[in-house]
């Protein structure tokens, strides 16, 4: 791992964690040429021997792919296409989707069909063995933690289902469709006081955290800002449209039940409808997105490209893998007495 850089050179007060970063946030910023992005994202790779635990490579990956969202003011549009940071994104992402694959096990591919499709998935999710962190949220979580898990989450939940929604120009007939319907009720069925992501910053006001997009990147950990690059980086590959499309299943067939439990924690600390409705909301509506996602869209989508198939078990493995060690990370601090952010410069 790339020795941290105390510096106080950041776009909008965040902080690099290697000369990765470094670089990038001078160059982001305008401060630095962006020709050596490339080389220098070589050298980082070459260094790391953990890409997915890797700070200064997944703070780097973060901010290239921000330049896609345009989720941070400061980073101009001219970034997106700029063919330096273009290459040093793909040498980030091949290192990273190959120590993925290296590290993930797939289970036993079904055949491709909807039916036979939906049934795997659906047995994967259910034997998920992943850390309790819902159960422990209900039950012991203190204030502090829970205003922790807020911050954690915010790293995707304030830009909630964009990155999935990459997908949808690369997909076809039904499995296009039913993308579409679950994107839809993630937008707010037409009501933007009811897009999830609105939703949940209305979460963060109430629990008194700042609800600005990224407000919290200096004090995440690289674990963080891998689950939400993986997503990306399925997403905004044309090639790995079958592993977003599992990944997305997964996180819908997982998502009842934790966020009733978690709604639960925060009853339990006090908070009132203000904080719990974007968890109550997620108990409705992903109940029902679960049963579309694994047949309509991942099953429909095996059977028109079965090539596909295997990747998007690997991508409904990989959901469950990275966000399983998410959640670990937070656990074992929590009942360790300790935080599960960073002790690093504040933001």
């Amino acid at each position: 791992m790339s020795a941290t850089v105390d510096t106080s050179s950041a776009l909008l007060a965040f902080h690099a964690r290697g000369p990765l970063s470094e670089s990038l946030l001078r160059s982001l910023a305008g401060a630095e040429e962006t020709a050596g992005a490339p080389e220098a994202a070589r050298r980082a790779v070459e260094e790391s021997a953990d890409i997915t635990h890797d700070d200064d490579i997944q703070l780097a990956l973060f901010l290239l792919y921000a330049c896609h969202y345009g989720s941070i003011d400061g980073i101009s549009a001219d970034c997106e296409w700029d063919t330096a940071l273009i290459e040093a994104r793909a040498v980030l992402e091949a290192a990273f989707e190959s120590e993925l694959r290296a590290r993930i096990s797939l289970p036993e591919i079904p055949a491709p069909q909807a039916r036979a499709v939906a049934k795997a998935l659906f047995d994967l999710t259910s034997a998920d063995a992943g850390p309790s962190l819902s159960r422990y949220f209900a039950k012991r979580a203190t204030q502090e933690q829970a205003e922790e898990f807020l911050m954690q989450k915010s790293i995707y939940t304030l830009r909630e289902a964009d990155p999935h929604s990459w997908a949808i120009p690369r997909l076809r007939g039904g499995a296009k469709a039913a993308l579409v319907e679950i994107q839809a009720d993630e937008y707010g069925s037409g009501r933007p006081d009811r897009v999830h992501a609105t939703i949940y910053a209305k979460t963060m006001r109430e629990a008194g955290l700042d609800d600005a997009y990224g407000r919290y990147v200096d004090v995440v950990p690289s674990i963080t800002f891998a689950s939400h690059n993986m997503m990306s980086m399925f997403g905004l590959n044309r090639r790995l449209v079958g592993a977003i499309v599992g990944h997305l299943a997964a996180f819908e067939m997982t998502s009842a039940i934790p966020n009733r439990l978690y709604g639960d924690g925060f009853r339990r600390l006090g908070y009132g409808e203000e904080v719990t409705d974007y968890f109550d909301e997620h108990v409705e509506a992903d109940a029902v997105h679960e049963q579309i996602a694994g047949r309509d869209m991942a099953g429909a989508l095996a059977e028109d490209r079965p090539e596909l198939l295997p990747d998007i078990m690997f991508g409904a493995v990989a959901c469950l893998t990275v966000d399983g060690w998410m959640g670990e990370h937070m656990l074992t601090a929590w009942t360790e007495g300790r935080s599960s952010l960073r002790e690093a410069t504040a933001a």
